[in-house]
């Protein structure tokens, strides 16, 4: 069989996302132990304690099939979010969510605009469902709400935003969204992407849920695997339309959240503690982390997440020479900013080891002799 000749050419043209190694590995290939791990934009404290908890209790029984219509927990941010439970969809993480949004609303050939250096997954989702990626530059860092706007034709069908958006932390503010809204067709899907909005401290934030009230057709999407700490067991949800709903739950996989990501999810939403103990430890984080960055005379991006993008040069070579010192950050070479390496926030012990590892790799050799 000639698998190339099988697969459609918009498969074949497609670059896989590129995984992480796990943290043992690394360690074992650069001979290193006690690593530290900042390149994920995971919670530095762990999982919710309830939501452990809960796992813990759940699991005599999971030779049962979870419930597949995720009924308490639906019912649970019906009530957060004052929506009805049938305008909430919940998924294998918010990555599932926007492939189902991809298969329920756009044919193959039709338009989906999104920012070109914005997460990485839209892009790929779009095309590998036939779709066409009409991608628009970043201005500052951060969605160009304009450019976008003027980017949607009558073959677009979809629209993806993040705010904040990953890489680079940044928002766009409220009187920008509400400009767009008022110039974007309803019957264009707006994704709103909102995995770390629960981190964001600024009036100037843009209340997507509002329009959702008034009827756009939009779906905001939240996780999990930020703020509350289980991106391990991969849980997201969206808020839209119930006839959206509707029509995403017809091509959603019958028990597609398992059922620990389902107490889990449940038990962490009602953990006001962890949450606000996460918005304290990642404040003080991204402060520290910026007044370092300053010291050293480097160039960083204002973030309003668990993360922040600093121009360090040669971003790759960077990174390599933090692998050997046992600090673990992502490149940024993949999202088209070469120059720069991307952080999270973590712990204090773990952000000082950091900055001091970035110190030594820019002023001359890394600890194991790795000349950048």
């Amino acid at each position: 069989m000639n698998v190339e000749k099988a697969v459609p050419p918009y498969i074949r043209a497609l670059h896989a996302y590129p995984p992480g190694k796990p943290i043992e590995e690394l360690e074992r290939e650069f001979g290193i132990a006690d690593s530290v791990k900042l390149a994920s934009n995971e919670n530095p404290l762990g999982p919710s304690p309830k939501a452990v908890a809960a796992m813990q209790d759940a699991l005599a029984y999971v030779h049962r099939y979870p419930d597949g219509g995720c009924f308490y927990l639906r019912r649970a941010l019906a009530s957060r979010f004052g929506v009805s439970a049938d305008a909430i969809v919940v998924g294998n993480g918010s990555n599932e969510l926007i492939e189902l949004a991809v298969r329920t609303f756009l044919r193959p050939g039709e338009e989906a605009v999104m920012a070109n250096q914005a997460f990485a997954i839209y892009q790929l989702v779009v095309q590998a469902h036939g779709g066409c990626s009409k991608q628009v530059p970043l201005r500052d860092y951060t969605h160009d709400l304009g450019a976008i706007a003027d980017a949607v034709s009558p073959a677009t069908r979809m629209v993806f935003l993040a705010n904040p958006n990953n890489p680079t932390g940044t928002i766009f503010f409220s009187s920008e969204w509400q400009e767009f809204l008022s110039v974007i067709p309803e019957d264009v899907v707006i994704v709103m992407d909102e995995a770390y909005a629960e981190f964001v401290d600024d009036s100037r934030y843009p209340d997507s849920l509002a329009a959702l009230r008034e009827g756009r057709s939009i779906i905001v999407l939240r996780t999990f695997s930020k703020i509350y700490g289980l991106a391990g067991v991969r849980i997201g949800y969206g808020l839209t339309l119930p006839e959206m709903v509707d029509m995403m739950d017809r091509v959603r996989a019958p028990f597609n959240v398992n059922s620990l990501s389902q107490v889990a999810a449940l038990a962490a939403l009602d953990d006001d503690e962890h949450v606000a103990r996460t918005r304290r430890i990642n404040r003080a984080g991204m402060e520290f982390l910026v007044d370092g960055f300053r010291r050293m005379g480097l160039e960083v991006v204002p973030s309003w997440a668990n993360f922040l993008m600093v121009r360090v040069g040669d971003g790759h070579r960077v990174y390599e020479a933090l692998l050997r010192e046992g600090v673990i950050v992502r490149s940024m070479g993949f999202y088209g900013f070469p120059d720069f390496i991307r952080v999270t926030a973590g712990l204090p012990s773990e952000n000082e080891r950091f900055l001091a590892a970035l110190d030594r790799t820019l002023n001359g050799e890394g600890a194991r002799g790795f000349p950048v």
